[in-house]
């Protein structure tokens, strides 16, 4: 841009680095804990449903609300990452490695999935371990 342009970008101050966006009111806070929640229809619909449940649930809402697209992009990768490693410890059942794996995964899932839902309860976003960032 010349100095001499009239126009002038918008002046919109950024949030400082390593700040995550915070709930605006309760109902933000009540759909970052369902999207957290969401993951438990894998028990009902295994694989489809863990990721599918917070996936719509992030579409639909990420316009609206910077937290629920942060809450959203960290359940719907933390599902797709366990469904990946869930996939290996299937495979690895040939070698009986699996047999020892699958259950320790579903535990981990069960309890990870758990703590994120507290932690959105107390209106935080919960960094997932073990958590492949396919969404950015």
């Amino acid at each position: 841009m010349d100095e001499n342009s009239p126009y002038t970008p918008p002046q919109t101050p950024l949030p400082p680095a390593g700040t995550d966006p915070a709930p605006k009111n309760k109902d933000e806070n009540t759909l970052g804990i369902v999207c957290h929640l969401l993951s438990l229809a894998g028990c009902v619909v295994p694989v489809v449903g863990q990721i599918l449940g917070p996936l719509v649930l992030w579409l639909i809402k990420k316009p609206d609300s910077p937290y629920l697209d942060a809450v959203g992009k960290e359940v719907v990768n933390f599902n797709i990452s366990f469904t990946i490693y869930g996939a290996i410890g299937f495979i690895l059942c040939l070698v009986f490695i699996g047999v020892l794996l699958l259950p320790l995964l579903g535990i981990a899932w069960l309890v990870l999935t758990i703590i994120g839902a507290i932690k959105a309860s107390e209106g935080k976003i919960y960094r997932y371990p073990l958590t492949i960032r396919l969404i950015k």
